[in-house]
């Protein structure tokens, strides 16, 4: 084979590995997005069992963190209005997970190889995210409101209850809130999530 032929299937396969970076049409259906990705269903089912995270919350909470999509970023700050300076945050991926919050699950969970772009590694980082939220802070895993201030302000910031100030994460998260119980209803009309 020709040096150039072997290179494009390279690119080709490196280009595949992790996510899928264009997110499933009609992000306000559950049913159509495990129907269109199956293998999102298979990753929320993994981190049910293993985590006890319900599948809406998961949802509703990728939704909300990336709309599905595996790259997805922070935007740019800028210096003068005009000049980039790096990202808001190092937040990245399907769960929007900071780097050291990452780095954290990667060594507790012994999970070294799991990337952020990866829809299983990112529900399974949610998952041991929040059941450190309810352990800690005693947040019931089906509480997806309460669950996803938690994952925005950090368990400490949760704790020191730092969302109460901000009238637009409470909007935010009772968004998440009414999503995960729309998914929920949704879920359990779907024959694939059945």
């Amino acid at each position: 084979m020709s040096r150039v032929f072997c290179t494009m299937i390279l690119v080709l396969l490196v280009a595949s590995c992790g996510g899928s970076s264009t997110p499933p049409r009609n992000l306000d259906n559950a049913c159509s997005i495990v129907t269109q990705r199956p293998e999102y269903l298979k990753a929320f089912r993994a981190t049910e069992r293993k985590w006890g995270l319900p599948i809406h919350v998961q949802m509703a909470t990728i939704h909300q963190e990336s709309s599905f999509r595996s790259n997805a970023r922070t935007p740019h700050k800028y210096l003068l209005g005009v000049i980039p300076n790096g990202r808001v945050s190092s937040a990245f991926g399907y769960s929007q997970a900071l780097d050291g919050t990452w780095d954290d699950y990667r060594a507790a969970t012994g999970r070294r190889g799991a990337r952020r772009d990866r829809i299983r590694d990112a529900t399974d980082f949610m998952g041991w995210y929040m059941t450190q939220t309810k352990e800690r802070n005693g947040v019931s895993l089906y509480d997806a409101r309460n669950q996803y201030l938690a994952y925005h302000e950090g368990h400490s910031g949760y704790a020191r209850g730092s969302y109460r100030s901000k009238a637009w994460l409470l909007n935010v998260a009772n968004r998440v809130e009414s999503r995960a119980q729309t998914y929920q209803t949704q879920l359990a009309t779907c024959r694939r999530a059945r």
